[in-house]
């Protein structure tokens, strides 16, 4: 979809801080992360929320997203993760996307409350990309 930024992610059309780019779906930084670390995994084709995804593709993108989900504490030293997605209402972006952010014990993350924190530099935010792709192999 022209107008949908994730779209230009998938694309490569609009920058970001790729951490796995498969057939099954993409995952890049969020900008705005719960915590440092924090990955977004959507599916290639556009699509909403998480009803719309086509049935045959269902499996390779949860996949994908399991895969982050392992991966993200084994790069990040977290003691696991948040594995979250919504539909329609608080859904940033209208194009079907996961969270996955890094949790450890007495993080501060309660609820849904979700406080953001910023990258320092372009660097720090390639360098969690690069070691969470790292980890994904």
């Amino acid at each position: 979809m022209a107008d949908c930024l994730f779209c230009g992610i998938v694309a490569g059309t609009v920058p970001a801080f790729k951490v796995v780019d498969v057939p099954e779906g993409v995952g890049f930084l969020d900008v705005r992360p719960v915590f440092k670390g924090h990955v977004l995994i959507v599916p290639r084709a556009h699509v909403v929320q998480l009803t719309d995804l086509a049935l045959d593709v269902l499996p390779g993108y949860f996949g994908l997203v399991q895969k982050v989900a392992a991966a993200v504490p084994k790069a990040l030293g977290s003691q696991g993760t948040f594995v979250a997605n919504n539909n329609v209402v608080s859904q940033s972006q209208p194009h079907l996307h996961f969270h996955v952010v890094p949790r450890t014990k007495g993080d501060g993350l309660r609820g849904f409350f979700w406080p953001r924190h910023k990258y320092a530099s372009d660097e720090e935010a390639a360098s969690y990309a690069d070691r969470i792709a790292a980890t994904l192999g």
